[in-house]
């Protein structure tokens, strides 16, 4: 029988040219995840955003209110009634949408304000 050489280390036994153990690169203090921190109800189904990046917006809900839990938002004096909770918007009938979709929204329209980094993300150390 013939035998050959391994072609492979054993496990635990390779050769290591550097230390693998490098100091930690410490992760910039900032908000990772968009919310909106206020709201402001403009006209009809428009309402006035702030999130916490700093960007201020104007989203129009109008077409977005269909569904079960959006239908009954059609009627304006219940539309009017939103407030933040839970970082997004919400109304007294439990219905909200998600931050980052409202932020998409803001953005397709001209921002108000643009105060902060349009992507969420703020270029602190």
């Amino acid at each position: 029988m013939i035998y050959t050489n391994l072609n492979y280390w054993r496990t635990g036994k390779m050769r290591v040219k550097e230390n693998l153990l490098t100091e930690s690169i410490p992760f910039p203090k900032k908000e990772l995840f968009l919310h909106v921190i206020c709201v402001e109800y403009l006209d009809k189904y428009q309402l006035k955003l702030t999130f916490n990046n700093g960007i201020e917006g104007i989203v129009d809900l109008e077409q977005e209110l269909y569904g079960e839990i959006f239908e009954p938002l059609k009627d304006k004096s219940l539309f009017q009634k939103v407030y933040v909770n839970s970082r997004t918007i919400e109304w007294p009938n439990g219905a909200d949408f998600a931050p980052e979709f409202l932020f998409e929204i803001a953005l397709d329209k001209q921002p108000v304000s643009m105060v902060g980094d349009p992507v969420g993300y703020a270029n602190e150390m």
